[in-house]
């Protein structure tokens, strides 16, 4: 199951030694193949593989490589609490796993994780608490699984109260179906974002952050003329190549007062030309 983990260490990690700190036991297998306590090289104890190779005994903590930080025992951080919490990848769809010790089986297939999805509990919702966030950073999560991209989404939806959001190098291509009502402050550097229209819904953010991705035009930028926007970055888009790019933007946006990291300038300001374009015929009725 695709889930998301904080950084933070087990306590079932391994020593140095290969002790497992919680029982005092040791692996079957270790990365090593010298001892620390002398010269005698013992033969570790491995699977041996039907096909032909040698395999190695899996860890103790294999069993929670899936699990998420509100799946722990006595573990009471929520999900407000956290930094820089990361979507891992969940097992693949033509494989199967059985958790040790839960007897829980991972069944395959897309369909089976969404139901588990909707299926969650409402305990585990409770402690992920993403409604509370205020300040996140989903940044370089990889979301190269499919599962790993609509749980991505699932979590985005649910910050209805944050205020300040970084989601840096995700290779996001449309988030139009996202309502940030709260968010002020949205870093979307370095995303795979082709058109303004992809943008999530922002009514009240001021300073947002678009550079490095992929907009072709200003297509879709009145959506943010009516928000306290004052502070845009477009800078390596396509779009800054536009004939009177920043005219044209301030055009759009006149309570924008700093645009790809420069202050509003006096030439700036829409000359005739582009308040009523040439095809544009004017006459006085007396």
């Amino acid at each position: 199951m695709s889930c998301l983990t904080p950084f933070l260490s087990l306590s079932l990690s391994l020593s140095s030694s290969g002790v497992n700190t919680l029982s005092g036991s040791f692996p079957k297998s270790h990365s090593s193949q010298y001892s620390e306590f002398g010269a005698t090289h013992t033969p570790l104890s491995v699977d041996q593989s039907p096909d032909s190779g040698l395999v190695s005994t899996p860890l103790p903590s294999r069993r929670f490589r899936f699990v998420s930080w509100n799946g722990l025992e006595q573990c009471d951080v929520t999900g407000d609490q956290l930094t820089c919490p990361r979507v891992r990848e969940g097992p693949s769809e033509e494989e199967l796993f059985l958790r040790e010790g839960g007897d829980i089986c991972l069944e395959r297939g897309r369909r089976s994780r969404r139901s588990e999805e909707e299926g969650q509990r409402w305990e585990d919702r409770l402690q992920e608490n993403w409604e509370n966030c205020l300040e996140l950073n989903l940044s370089y999560q990889d979301l190269g699984d499919p599962f790993q991209q609509e749980n991505f989404l699932r979590i985005l939806r649910r910050l209805i109260r944050v205020e300040k959001l970084q989601l840096v190098d995700n290779s996001l291509a449309n988030l139009s179906s996202v309502l940030l009502p709260r968010c002020r402050v949205l870093n979307l550097h370095r995303n795979h974002l082709a058109c303004l229209r992809q943008l999530p819904k922002l009514p009240a953010v001021e300073h947002l952050c678009l550079s490095e991705n992929a907009v072709g035009s200003l297509g879709g930028l009145g959506a943010l003329s009516n928000g306290p926007l004052r502070s845009l970055n477009l800078t390596r888009n396509p779009v800054t190549f536009t004939r009177d790019y920043r005219t044209r933007v301030f055009l759009c946006l006149p309570k924008l007062k700093i645009l790809d990291g420069i202050p509003k300038l006096p030439e700036d300001s829409p000359p005739t030309r582009l308040q009523f374009p040439e095809g544009t015929r004017m006459c006085n009725i007396l």
